[in-house]
């Protein structure tokens, strides 16, 4: 794999290339400055334009679809939300030697709402599952339905059992021994409450950290919505893992009103962060920091525990 990239198959975006898009198909845009924003995102690339927009460009195979289901749902739902969220403002196309559709956004203020920079951790819970609470109250018919196109975020957890396990077989060497077995235990868990029988929901899928802004110490936005999908809430249960604990896990799980089944299920959506630790340990630390927080988080829930003083650090110390 080539140095800087995260997955195979990945093309390069810089700079140069954003400019001549701009100039080729947006020229009222062409002389504002453009500069890359970095991020841990996998799926795009990003580049604020002047002041008030930003562009991302698909930087793998996968994400090219994402283009055009943002383009057409966001607008929708915004009006809806209690928070704010990235809002389409031009689609482009293919040109430059760059191969895939591509968009302006408006852009939006704030940091990653990492634990270190959220002044009130259950306020952000109350935040968090009042935004949730009003997506599932939109209605999702033509909504893109749970499955390969939204990653499968929302499909029943039995779906995923098979590559959860060998998530979990893969990490041998990486978790400890007993950790292994709770994880499996955790997970067989998950994967064996009840499924969702209600209507199929709004989910956005990927809630986490570095998919939420603050602004002075409170969450002011959600963004990256390519995992969108109708199907079961539970998967956006996984923030009371990966960001919240204590008090504030329980301040969003009385918010967000989950009967047991489905926050037993929430519990299976955040191991699926197992994927993260496996795959980007060296190539996007600050993902792989967040699944170990959250595998900690899920084993000592499970054990009615907190996790311990030192892995609970090392996160925090990656920013998460």
């Amino acid at each position: 794999m080539s140095p800087g990239k995260m997955n195979e198959g990945e093309i390069d975006i810089d700079v140069p290339l954003v400019r001549r898009l701009l100039a080729s198909q947006f020229p009222r845009w062409s002389n504002l400055q453009v500069e890359r924003v970095p991020s841990t995102g996998t799926d795009n690339a990003i580049f604020r334009l002047g002041p008030d927009m930003s562009v991302r460009l698909p930087r793998i195979h996968w994400a090219v679809e994402l283009v055009d289901k943002e383009y057409k749902w966001l607008p929708r739902l915004a009006p809806r939300l209690p928070l704010a969220i990235p809002i389409p403002l031009a689609k482009g196309a293919p040109a430059e030697g760059y191969p895939w559709p591509w968009a302006v956004y408006r852009w939006l203020e704030g940091e990653n709402a990492t634990i270190v920079r959220i002044a009130d951790l259950p306020q952000a819970a109350a935040d968090l599952a009042q935004f949730i609470t009003a997506l599932q109250e939109i209605d999702p018919t033509g909504g893109p339905e749970a499955g390969p196109r939204n990653f499968y975020r929302g499909v029943p957890l039995a779906n995923l059992d098979r590559r959860i396990r060998a998530l979990i077989t893969s990490l041998d060497g990486i978790l400890e021994p007993r950790e292994l077995t709770d994880v499996t235990a955790a997970w067989e868990a998950a994967v064996g409450a009840p499924e969702w029988t209600g209507p199929s929901v709004w989910v956005h899928g990927d809630l986490h950290s570095h998919n939420l802004l603050a602004v002075d110490g409170r969450l002011s936005a959600v963004i990256d919505f390519g995992c969108l999908g109708v199907g079961d809430p539970a998967c956006d249960l996984a923030p009371a893992w990966s960001l919240f604990s204590g008090e504030s896990r329980d301040a969003f799980r009385e918010a967000v009103g989950a009967d047991d089944a489905t926050w037993e299920r929430g519990k299976g959506w955040a191991l699926r962060w197992l994927g993260a630790l496996a795959n980007y340990r060296d190539t996007n630390p600050v993902l792989a920091a967040i699944a170990r927080r959250t595998v900690d988080e899920v084993l000592a829930d499970e054990a009615g525990a907190e996790p311990t003083p030192t892995r609970r650090g090392k996160a925090k110390e990656q920013g998460t």
